[in-house]
């Protein structure tokens, strides 16, 4: 048992192994903590996109007005009530890596970044030459994982940094063990599953240009990280990593929904933000956010059920991960977040428990799909056809 925060306590149970649980009572829409994650990175697809994000905590670096010009493909878009944009007020603070360009949204994250792991991935003067080693990498990954994604390739460099700059590199070493639930081969699963059958193949060819842009072979203090030892830290990410989602537009559209507007100025602001939504829908589908994944100490203990009492949200619009209670918490009661996706916690138990077994390797023994038990096994695809066939029928 290792207590972490006044208001939570990590223990280890036969049953569930390690798990969070509270140590007061917490009343419903209560932040139950926050926590900094000990890596975070954005998407490689979703930069490439041009989703501008800041490269140390994510915040967005471009203001709402922009955002929504550049989502619905309409650069003639103006927003009303600019100021309930939070980027507005600080374009003045953004700043640049001296070396290599790459933005921050404060010096303050630039300054933690360089300490922590920039100084020694920043490629300088070559952060533009597509045949650098770090380029090549990021080029390969982004073709063995299109989008959606669920990692980003500089997330395993930002480690290696952070291994690199260290003053006691070991300790960064014993945090990322401190993720590891499974066994060997156990991890290797989630590998083969979070790339993809048709490129689990090409690992070593990824693995030989990480080593070059990262120099193992002459970085004594990544000699550890060997190819098999790769594959595992990338299941590691797999089975612990929190997606991230920050949006200017988002934040914009929240800010001013909370505004006290006087009728009819409030139905056509309402209108605006509905056709909004329609044009950058139509133009970019539902990839609307600054994107990415973090390892996160706490948050990783966390047990999932598909009736969660808690929920993970980003309420400074960065990646400060917030845990919030979504029902009254009795004292001593364990909380529970859940691993799926809202789409997918809607699914039937089979489902759930078919999507649980293959990303996170356990079979989910929650008060819902305990009763559910006898549901009929339908999966994804019989209920998408459900779906589809009471479409055609109402037409």
């Amino acid at each position: 048992m290792r207590s972490t925060m006044q208001k939570v306590i990590i223990k280890t149970t036969k049953e569930k192994g390690r798990g969070l649980h509270t140590t007061e009572a917490i009343p419903d829409g209560s932040i139950i903590f926050e926590e900094d994650p000990l890596v975070s990175c954005q998407y490689s697809w979703n930069a490439a996109y041009g989703y501008l994000a800041c490269d140390h905590c994510l915040h967005p670096l471009e203001t709402a007005e922009r955002n929504a010009q550049r989502l619905a493909n309409d650069p003639s878009i103006v927003l009303p009530m600019p100021e309930c944009c939070p980027v507005e007020a600080t374009l003045g603070n953004q700043t640049k890596c001296d070396r290599c360009g790459i933005m921050y949204c404060s010096s303050e994250c630039l300054d933690k970044a360089m300490q922590q792991y920039h100084a020694t991935i920043c490629l300088g003067l070559e952060s533009n030459n597509e045949q650098h080693p770090m380029n090549l990498l990021v080029d390969f990954w982004k073709k063995m994982h299109y989008p959606p994604e669920t990692c980003g390739i500089m997330l395993f460099v930002k480690i290696a940094g952070m291994i690199l700059q260290s003053s006691n590199p070991d300790e960064i070493q014993r945090q990322l063990q401190d993720f590891v639930h499974e066994s060997v081969n156990e991890d290797l699963r989630i590998f083969h599953k979070m790339l993809g059958e048709k490129f689990v193949q090409q690992i070593e060819q990824l693995y030989d240009l990480f080593a070059d842009a990262l120099n193992l072979q002459s970085n004594e203090r990544l000699s550890w990280l060997s190819l098999s030892a790769f594959k595992r830290l990338i299941a590691l990410v797999g089975t612990n990593g929190q997606g991230i989602g920050t949006s200017s537009i988002g934040d914009w559209v929240k800010n001013v929904s909370e505004q006290e507007i006087a009728s009819p100025g409030k139905q056509l602001v309402n209108e605006f933000i509905d056709e909004l939504y329609g044009k950058m829908d139509g133009a970019v589908g539902t990839f609307l956010n600054n994107e990415g994944s973090a390892l996160y100490h706490t948050q990783s203990k966390i047990n999932h059920s598909c009736a969660p009492n808690a929920e993970i949200v980003f309420p400074q619009s960065n990646h400060r991960l917030a845990l919030r209670a979504i029902r009254d918490l009795a004292p001593e009661e364990e909380i529970f977040i859940s691993y799926l996706d809202e789409c997918n916690l809607q699914r039937s138990r089979h489902s759930r428990q078919k999507h649980l077994r293959e990303y996170y390797l356990f079979e989910c023994q929650c008060e819902k799909c305990e009763k559910q038990v006898a549901d009929p096994d339908e999966t994804s695809e019989d209920e998408d056809e459900d779906d589809d066939d009471a479409m055609e029928d109402s037409d």
